[in-house]
């Protein structure tokens, strides 16, 4: 073994956001800009010399080798520990449950999370700090400075570290403990939620597929669902985690789990489906002929969340992106509890976790997590659900009616326009947002504007500014649409459209959405001119 100065050059123009850096493959395999970044990542943070790490992925194309450069560049940075997932496997929310339960310093997750994986898709790297959750901005800003003024990195030449067996291994002076990737978290599950009640649900013949999409929640999901919860094997479906996720995009939605969603409005369906993302952070619900919307899941889970054990105590409050649909706000507001309104991003849950102002988070990508971790968290979505069906013993679709003849119904649908040339997303957003000021008043599709503004957020616990996080345009009645680019894919830009309609007629619960929608996604189009600057005629994905 020998500690060898590389010498290097800046990154040029890569700024983290808040999944962390995510880029194609095969630029992160390029000469020396893994190296770059970490060594960035490192000395970002302050440095690592006597600091313990999480290290681990979500298993996609070049996981493997990238962690092991990542372990060799902590060894030659002065790093103490490093608590690797066995294979190098960690879905996010167990990396966070482990740096949390483990007192680390911090973690390194591999991930592009919902984003297809090989050699011509996309790779991922983020830092996480000790709370276990993504790092703010104060962080990634000085990791992003860092990539500007880099002139070398530190590594370790070695051979390269067995991640397939539990147990210590020295690697100079870095102690690597390889861990099961499941046991901590499956613990964590079962203190959570009633696995009794669960099992003695499924053991009444109750039915349900889930669909691992061939990403990192496979091994989770056989170990929770099949071994310890007793589902019927065969349950888990596309269960193996593998380099590409079988060629398919790991993400959870009725596009690209269209083999679920068949499955769910066939005349054979069972009676849950649900599925998780490439690194586990994601749900998708659906029961027999019902596709359940991330929003309408947040506010279920709020209204119910009392009949699982680890929630019996009530929640401290919830909190929402913003374009997250209002309907957990009105659970809010019928149980009593605070709710706040955040930027989109999981970072900006977390002052408010750590300072106890809330219990539940959610966001409209499908994302929905608790206290329990500071990341959005797949699988515990599910267990959520299955608790409660346990305890309230009828079906899905029959719970979410009982739940909108309560609260109301929010319709509500994301509409993405993938792969926009960036300088057309921009134009109509600056076009956009230059015409707020005009829109209140104006009557689009029979709909009145009320209020047309740009989300700006003051975070009520450190006093942090987030600006510029959306376009919110408000009508008469409470409908919503909003807009934003999201920064999440590799190429291009995608526009995201939230659109949403508040019903409290009992009458016009039960509508296909996006006919109760209609509206809306009219007047969504004629006010951002979208055709026009897209050249597309509809969305490529709703959900």
């Amino acid at each position: 073994m020998e500690l060898i100065t590389v010498p290097t050059q800046p990154i040029e123009g890569q700024k983290p956001g808040t999944s962390g850096l995510r880029k194609k493959t095969r630029v992160f395999m390029g000469p020396h800009y893994l190296e770059n970044y970490v060594q960035s990542i490192f000395d970002g943070i302050g440095g690592v010399v006597g600091k313990s790490l999480v290290i681990g992925g979500d298993g996609r194309y070049f996981n493997d080798r990238a962690i092991q450069v990542i372990l060799r560049m902590a060894a030659g940075n002065g790093a103490a520990k490093a608590i690797v997932g066995r294979d190098g496997i960690l879905s996010t929310p167990a990396a966070s449950h482990l740096i949390r339960s483990r007192g680390t310093d911090g973690g390194l997750i591999l991930s592009a999370s919902h984003n297809p994986g090989g050699p011509e898709a996309d790779f991922g790297l983020k830092y996480n700090t000790p709370n276990g959750g993504p790092a703010p901005e104060s962080v990634t800003d000085r990791i992003y400075a860092r990539t500007q003024e880099i002139d070398s990195y530190r590594i370790l030449e070695s051979q390269d570290v067995d991640l397939s067996a539990d147990g210590m291994t020295p690697l100079g002076g870095l102690q690597v403990e390889v861990v099961d990737p499941v046991a901590s978290y499956a613990e964590l599950m079962a203190e959570l939620f009633d696995f009794e009640a669960i099992r003695a649900l499924f053991a009444t013949g109750f039915t349900m597929r889930f669909d691992a999409m061939h990403a990192v929640t496979g091994p989770y999901a056989l170990e929770i669902l099949e071994k310890r919860l007793g589902a019927a094997s065969g349950t888990v479906m596309n269960g193996t985690p593998l380099p590409d996720f079988g060629g398919g995009h790991p993400d959870p939605n009725p596009v690209w789990a269209k083999d679920l969603m068949e499955l769910m409005m066939g005349p054979d369906a069972p009676d849950f489906g649900a599925a998780s993302d490439g690194d586990g952070d994601r749900n998708m619900i659906v029961g027999r002929g019902l596709y359940v919307s991330p929003s309408d899941s947040l506010a279920l889970i709020a209204a119910q969340a009392h009949l699982a054990p680890g929630y019996s105590k009530g929640l401290a409050g919830v909190a929402r992106s913003m374009p997250t649909s209002g309907a957990v706000d009105r659970v809010a507001a019928a149980r009593g509890l605070s709710c706040h309104a955040t930027p989109t991003g999981w970072k900006f849950f977390g002052t408010l976790l750590d300072a106890g102002h809330a219990t539940l988070c959610g966001e409209e990508s499908a994302g929905t997590g608790s206290d329990h971790v500071r990341e959005k968290d797949g699988l515990w979505a599910v267990l959520m659900w299955l608790n409660i069906l346990a305890v309230k013993e009828i079906s899905v679709a029959e719970l979410m009616e009982a739940h909108w003849h309560e609260f109301g119904r929010n319709y509500y649908s994301r509409h993405d326009y993938e792969d926009v040339p960036a300088e057309r997303a921009a134009a109509l957003m600056d076009g956009l947002r230059q015409r707020l000021t005009t829109l209140p008043g104006q009557v689009f599709e029979g709909l009145t504007v009320k209020q047309a503004e740009q989300f700006d957020y003051e975070d009520p616990v450190d006093g942090s500014l987030a600006k510029n996080q959306g376009l919110v345009i408000t009508f008469d009645g409470g409908s919503r649409a909003v807009f934003r680019l999201s920064g999440t894919g590799t190429e291009g830009a995608t526009l995201r459209v939230y659109l949403e309609r508040l019903e409290t007629n009992s009458d016009s619960l039960l509508l296909d959405a996006q006919i109760a929608l209609a509206p809306v996604i009219g007047a969504a189009d004629e006010i951002a001119e979208i055709s026009r600057w897209t050249g597309r005629s509809g969305p490529d994905v709703i959900t």
